[in-house]
């Protein structure tokens, strides 16, 4: 007797379950994508016990007719495709007729549904995959279906269920993206009584975004829309500055459909390139059209994964896209509130009427400040006066001490300008002159511990001061040809200052700037490292002492692979036997110093890049490293006109707004946000 047996209807369809009902939200899935093919123009989704005591759907669509009831709970029965060829020109998110069957073999299923308003329906009632009832009943149009006691008959399955919280926010987090796919409809979600979403319909789409991630964020997208000969693309891309730590907050929908697109995400990236932090993502929801034809949803059994049959000029076309998008905005990030003064409350308006009381005499016919002098009538704290003393004292102690100024010392030849003396008028604004750290101040780029980086000028003898032009004829002239390619102009900033020696204090007549200084000279020194690894042949040099670098042995035999990449960049490095190998030339401007360190990053790179390396992004990493190298770093002092050429160079940059690891170079506070600080304006 044979072994092989034919199984029951019942046991195919609970292992089909397996694979269609993994847990309560693939069941919300099915039934709400069920919805969105009849049409419906409004879905209530309410659960209780995160879904696995109850779950129902109700629509407002088309309905199933009559004599199709019983049918619909058949495997492989779908009124979506009747020929093989539908299959490559799909219009629906679903078409295989597994989801219901499915579904009533692992609970009690309650179907109601209505084709017209006459008010009589058809009502089919299913446990475990058996039908008890079928009958005639009051209803509306739609369907209205109710799951209960999921996965009673498989107490297995049952076993493997997470905590209800969990399986609440795996169906919130499909009911979110369904809502982001269909704005133009209307869905509601319950959990025990309580709604937690409900959205207009009214095809906006950044309506439902700020339902579903609040209004502050909502205001931070930015519109993305594009069509080409293929493709159509419509949606919101965050700014950079609003990041997360993972990919959860990337929403693609291709047709209408939720989908997981590692070459899409890719694309998205690539196109904010250096503006996102490293391991940041951002924040995005787009809706790709395309004919059906040129999309297979076929391949994965809960349809989140689709092929493309043009994956590469999707990509290529979606980047570019988000590129010119982002180019198109100024991307300077408003600076939040502190928390205790958005959180500080006038308690009296008394204190605040003595306030004006006691200090009014003071700025009477005054139309500007005195600088550096207290008003003579103005009541002055006296700690604070005997701080600022003290402070004044030390800036004319540094001030009289004789030091190299660190963006000169960079590019500078060392010899232009030797036997420089310090001068008042090189260090005449306010914070260009060095005043002492305060104790237990950090920072990520602060190298040289509070070592004394000073910022005057050595002028030469006679009182002449250098040019702004030769001081810009020191700092490397920022290309075009790296970037994001932008089309507003980065505003135009006058400084007015320094904290701490590490972050610039600039204005303009919209309001107040606070520029990091190493991420903006990093930017700066990037697209000049970018543009010169592009033409390295005009500037390798030998050397008369090779650099030595030892590897382990896989890596020595992966390196060689790999070392006509580093000759396209400059870098000529031959093995030596072994796993030793010498660098034999590297190009002349690499930040001097740190030539060894710099190569061996680069080495470190191309092996850890398991799938594999171009050329582009070689380039890129070096640039990176180089301008990470040669910037200036904390606690370094610029003078006046440092600060002055050091935004202007940054203003010629192609993406002035982020340092080549995505971090923010620029955050302003608006004049009214200062006012409203001030209590100037309630």
């Amino acid at each position: 007797m044979g072994r092989i047996q034919l199984l029951d209807e019942q046991i195919s369809n609970q292992i089909a379950a397996g694979e269609v009902v993994e847990r309560p939200a693939s069941v919300v899935k099915e039934l709400v994508e069920n919805s969105i093919d009849a049409s419906s123009t409004r879905v209530d989704v309410s659960i209780e016990e995160g879904g696995l005591q109850s779950i129902r759907v109700r629509d407002n669509g088309s309905g199933i007719e009559a004599e199709d009831c019983e049918l619909a709970f058949f495997r492989h029965a779908t009124s979506k495709i009747a020929r093989g060829k539908d299959l490559f020109s799909i219009r629906t998110l679903g078409f295989r007729g597994e989801a219901l069957p499915s579904i009533a073999a692992v609970s009690k299923v309650t179907c109601t549904t209505a084709t017209d308003n006459n008010g009589l329906g058809r009502q089919i009632v299913i446990e475990g995959g058996n039908i008890c009832s079928v009958q005639e009943t009051a209803a509306s149009k739609g369907t209205d279906i109710i799951i209960k006691d999921l996965f009673y008959n498989t107490p297995a399955r049952l076993k493997y269920m997470k905590t209800i919280q969990t399986e609440l926010g795996h169906i919130s987090d499909y009911m979110y993206r369904l809502a982001l796919a269909h704005p133009d409809r209307s869905f509601t979600l319950r959990h025990n009584g309580n709604t937690l979403l409900q959205t207009l319909g009214n095809g906006d789409l950044l309506q439902v975004i700020a339902a579903i991630y609040g209004t502050n964020l909502a205001k931070k997208m930015i519109s993305l829309k594009g069509e080409s000969l293929d493709y159509t693309v419509r949606g919101y891309i965050s700014k950079p500055e609003l990041t997360r730590a993972n990919r959860s907050g990337i929403s693609i929908f291709v047709n209408g459909r939720y989908v997981r697109s590692f070459p899409l995400n890719h694309a998205i990236l690539s196109g904010y390139h250096t503006l996102l932090p490293i391991n940041r993502f951002p924040l995005v929801v787009l809706e790709v059209g395309m004919d059906p034809g040129l999309v297979d949803v076929n391949v994965h059994p809960a349809k989140l994964e689709v092929r493309f049959s043009k994956e590469q000029d999707l990509t290529r076309w979606l980047e570019e896209l988000i590129k010119e998008t982002l180019g198109m905005q100024v991307l300077i990030p408003k600076a939040d509130k502190p928390a205790k003064i958005r959180e500080q409350v006038v308690q009296e308006e008394l204190h605040l009427a003595r306030a004006k009381e006691e200090t009014a005499p003071a700025f009477q016919g005054q139309t500007k400040f005195k600088e550096d002098k207290p008003s003579q009538s103005a009541p002055v704290d006296k700690e604070i006066f005997s701080t600022s003393v003290r402070y004044q004292a030390e800036d004319m102690h540094e001030k009289s001490r004789i030091s190299e100024s660190p963006l000169l010392e960079s590019y500078a030849d060392p010899n232009q300008f030797r036997g420089w003396e310090s001068s008042p008028e090189a260090g005449n604004s306010p914070g260009a002159g060095s005043r002492s750290k305060p104790s237990g101040y950090h920072s990520d780029y602060g190298f040289n511990h509070g070592s004394g980086y000073r910022s005057d000028y050595r002028m030469p003898h006679g009182n002449k001061q250098p040019s702004v032009q030769s001081v810009k004829s020191l700092l490397p002239e920022p290309k075009e040809e790296s970037g994001q390619g932008g089309g507003v102009a980065f505003p135009e900033l006058t400084p007015v200052g320094q904290v701490h020696g590490t972050y610039l204090v600039a204005q303009n007549e919209e309001g107040l700037f606070l520029i990091d200084q190493h991420a903006a000279h990093e930017r700066i020194n990037y697209e000049y490292y970018y543009h010169k690894f592009g033409q390295p042949e005009e500037a390798s040099q030998e050397l008369l002492m090779p650099i030595s670098l030892e590897f382990t042995p896989s890596e020595a035999a992966a390196l060689k692979d790999r070392l006509h990449l580093l000759e396209q960049v400059g870098v000529h490095i031959e093995p030596f036997g072994g796993n030793t190998f010498l660098v034999r030339a590297y190009p002349h401007w690499f930040p001097s110093g740190d030539e060894k360190e710099i190569i061996d990053e680069m080495c470190e790179w191309i092996l850890s890049e398991k799938q594999g390396v171009d050329l582009a992004k070689l380039r890129e990493k070096s640039s990176t490293l180089c301008s990470c190298k040669a910037s200036i770093k904390a606690n370094q002092n610029l003078s006046r006109l440092e600060m002055e050429v050091l935004l202007d160079r940054l203003s010629g940059c192609k993406n002035p707004y982020t340092c080549p690891h995505g971090r923010p170079i620029v955050v302003s506070f608006s004049t009214y946000e200062l006012e409203k600080m001030f209590k100037r304006v309630m």
